[in-house]
C-alpha cells in the first residue's frame, strides 16, 4: 500500500498522543495541514505568528503530559518560532519542530524558502533531523520524540521536504512507540555520604529547580525530616508549596527576599534538586554556596558548573530523592518541628508583604494589593502564566504559588512575549483549570495580537497587563548608573483598542479600589469562556528585592576603577541634569 508522507507523519503524530498542532500553513506543508485537517485526535491552531506557535507549545508541555508541537513553514516560519525552542532548549521543555522543506527531488538551487534550517537551529535543540525517504518519517518521528522527552528533555527539529509530503511512497507498518525510561538513576551513587552529610547539619537547606517538579511529595518529605528551609528558583516557583512552614520564596542570596536570606544566611550544608545554579536562579551569582553541596540533577554537565558540589547525585529527581529519603530514614530519625525557624519565616514574610502593602503607590495599583487579591480569589490549581519583566520579580516575591506546575516562567533564555500564548496552551492543555497571564505592557505588545487565537477558540484567559509606560525591568536598571532611561519609554499604548481588535472585553483599573472588583468580572468572563484584557495601571516605583539585590551584586564584581567612573558619571549627571 502507498500513503503520502503527509499521511505517513499524522499517523506517527496520532500514534504518539499528540493533541493539537500550532503553526502556519504554507507552500511547504499544506499536505500535512491537509492530513491534521482529517484527524479526528489532533486539532491544527492557527497562530498569528510562528514565535506564538513555539510558546504555545511550550505552555502545552510545562503544563501538561502532552507534548508541544509545531508545524510551521521552513526559512521565515523557523525563525519567527526561533524564540520558543529556545526558551524550551534552555529551560529543559520537551517540543517536536516539524517543518516542511524544500524539494529534494529537483536540480534546482535557489528554491523558496531555502534555507540549512539544521545549521541555523543546532545551538536551539537536542537533535535536528532531515527525512530522505518515506520509509523513514515515522520512525524519524518516533525517534525525535523519544530524545524531545528524555534525559534533560528539549525541543527537536524534524524536516520534511515537501514532495515527500505530496507523492505517495511505501507503507511500513507502524514501529512500536518509544518508551521513555523515567526514574532511572545512576548505579553506585553516594546516597549514603549524602545522608550522613545532610543529617550532621547544623543548619540544612533545600534548593528547588525545575527539575524538581515531580518530586513534590518527596521534597517536602525531605525538609519536614530534615526540618530544613526551601527555597527555589525562578523557573522552580511551583515545584514546593509556599503555604508550606519551610517554604522561604525564591532564591536564597543577596537577590533573595527576607525570608529565604535569613533563613539560608548560615546554611551548612544544602541539598540542590534539578537546579543549574544559573545566573537568575543565583541573583548574578551573589549566592554563598556551602561545601558541603550535595547536587541532584539529571544532566550530569552542570556539577559543578559554577560551585563545586561535594557529593553529586545524577538521575531523575523522583527516583534519586526517593532513594536519598530511604537513607535518611535509615540514617536517623527525623527533627522535631523547627518552631523557632518556622515562626522566623513566617514573621519574615508576612513583614515583608507588609512593607509593600504601606507603599505609597501615589493613586496607582499597589502590585502587593493586587497580588494578595488575586491569590485570595482564584484556585490553588489555577495556573499562572508569566512573562519576562519586571512584573516576573513582582510576581515571584509578591503571589505564592501552592501546587506543582501552577506557575510557569521563561527563564534563561528569558523570551519576551511568553505569557500570552503559552497562556493558551496551558489552557487548551488543561480546559477545566483556570488560566491568567501576568504580562508587562512591554511584553504584552510582541504578542497580544495572538488573543485573536484565545478568542477564536472561544478560551477565557485573562490577561493582567501591568501598564506602566515603559520596560521597566531595564529602565530601572539604567536609573541609577546613567541618570536617564534612554529607549525604555513606550508612549501611550490605547489596550481597549488591542481588546476591540481581537475580540476580548476590557477592564481598566486605575487605582487600588478598583482592583478586588476587576479581578472577580474577569474570571466571571473567562470562565463563560471569553478572553479578556485587564488594563493595570501599576506603580513601580519600588523595587523588588531581586531587583536591588542584583544590581548591588554586579556592582560589587566591576574593577574598582569601573565602580569609580560610574558612580562619578551619575553624580555628575544628577548634579547637571
Amino acid at each position: 500500500m502507498k500513503k503520502t508522507g503527509a499521511w505517513m507523519a499524522v499517523r506517527a503524530l496520532e500514534a504518539l498522543g499528540i493533541r493539537y498542532t500550532f503553526g502556519i500553513p504554507g507552500v511547504h506543508n499544506t499536505e500535512i495541514y491537509d492530513e491534521l485537517n482529517s484527524s479526528e485526535q489532533i486539532t491544527p491552531i492557527l497562530v498569528t505568528h510562528e514565535g506564538g506557535a513555539s510558546f504555545m507549545a511550550d505552555g502545552v508541555s510545562r503544563t501538561s503530559d502532552q507534548t508541544g508541537t509545531l508545524v510551521i513553514v521552513p526559512a521565515a516560519g523557523a525563525t519567527h518560532a526561533a524564540s520558543g525552542i529556545g526558551e524550551a532548549f534552555l529551560d529543559g521543555i520537551p517540543m517536536l519542530v516539524i517543518c516542511g522543506g524544500i524539494r529534494t527531488d529537483l536540480d534546482k538551487k535557489y528554491q523558496l524558502h531555502e534555507l540549512d534550517q539544521h545549521a541555523f537551529l543546532k545551538a536551539l535543540t537536542k537533535a535536528s533531523f532531515l527525512v530522505r525517504t518515506h520509509e523513514e518519517i515515522v520512525p524519524t518521528l518516533f525517534k525525535a520524540w523519544e530524545i524531545a522527552h528524555s534525559d534533560e528533555p528539549g525541543p527537536v527539529f524534524v524536516e520534511i521536504p515537501v514532495n515527500l509530503q505530496i507523492f505517495p511512497g511505501e507503507v511500513a507498518p507502524l514501529p512500536p512507540v518509544p518508551v521513555i525510561a523515567r526514574n532511572h538513576r545512576v548505579a553506585g551513587a553516594d546516597f549514603q555520604r549524602a545522608a550522613q552529610m545532610l543529617m550532621a547539619a547544623k543548619k540544612p537547606a533545600l534548593f528547588l529547580g525545575w527539575g524538581a517538579r515531580h518530586a513534590f511529595d518527596l521534597t517536602r518529605a525531605i525538609a519536614e525530616h530534615l526540618q530544613a528551609p526551601v527555597a527555589t528558583t525562578l523557573q522552580g516557583l511551583s515545584v514546593f508549596p509556599a503555604n508550606h512552614p519551610l517554604h522561604t520564596g525564591f532564591g536564597f542570596g543577596a537577590a533573595a527576599v527576607p525570608a529565604a536570606r535569613n533563613a539560608f544566611a548560615d546554611c551548612d550544608c544544602l541539598l540542590a534538586v534539578g537546579t543549574r545554579f544559573a545566573e537568575i536562579a543565583t541573583g548574578s551569582f551573589g549566592v554563598t554556596v556551602p561545601p558541603n553541596l550535595v547536587h541532584v540533577d539529571i544532566n550530569p554537565q552542570v556539577f559543578n558548573a559554577n560551585y563545586p558540589a561535594a557529593v553529586t547525585l545524577e538521575g531523575d529527581a523522583v527516583a534519586v530523592l526517593g532513594a536519598l529519603l530511604e537513607e535518611l530514614r535509615r540514617v536517623g530519625a527525623g527533627a522535631t518541628a523547627n518552631a523557632e525557624l518556622q515562626s522566623r519565616i513566617a514573621r519574615d514574610k508576612q513583614a515583608y508583604m507588609d512593607e509593600w502593602l504601606r507603599h505609597d503607590s501615589q493613586g496607582k495599583v499597589n502590585p502587593a494589593v493586587f497580588f494578595k487579591a488575586l491569590r485570595t480569589a482564584v484556585a490553588d490549581d489555577a495556573i499562572a502564566v508569566v512573562d519576562d519583566g519586571n512584573h516576573t520579580y513582582l510576581t515571584a516575591e509578591l503571589f505564592p504559588v501552592h501546587q506543582s506546575k501552577a506557575l510557569i516562567v521563561p527563564t534563561d533564555f528569558n523570551a519576551m512575549g511568553y505569557a500570552v500564548p503559552a497562556s493558551i496552551g496551558a489552557k487548551l492543555a488543561n480546559p477545566q483549570r483556570e488560566v491568567f497571564a501576568i504580562v508587562g505592557d512591554g511584553a504584552f505588545t510582541m504578542t497580544c495580537m495572538e488573543i485573536v487565537s484565545a478568542t477564536r477558540l472561544g478560551l477565557g484567559i485573562a490577561c493582567y497587563v501591568f501598564h506602566d509606560g515603559e520596560l521597566s525591568q531595564i529602565a530601572q536598571a539604567q536609573e541609577i548608573p546613567f541618570n536617564r532611561k534612554p529607549c525604555t519609554a513606550l508612549g501611550a499604548i490605547d489596550f481597549g483598542g488591542v481588546a476591540i481588535a481581537t475580540g476580548a472585553e476590557y477592564i481598566k483599573v486605575e487605582n487600588n479600589e478598583g482592583v478586588v472588583a476587576a479581578i472577580a468580572r474577569a474570571r466571571e468572563s473567562t470562565a463563560a469562556g471569553r478572553c479578556v484584557i485587564v488594563d493595570l495601571i501599576m506603580d513601580y516605583s519600588k523595587r523588588t528585592a531581586f531587583t536591588q539585590g542584583a544590581v548591588k551584586t554586579n556592582f560589587k564584581r566591576f574593577p574598582l576603577a569601573q565602580r569609580l567612573r560610574m558612580v562619578g558619571r551619575a553624580v555628575k549627571r544628577k548634579i547637571t541634569g
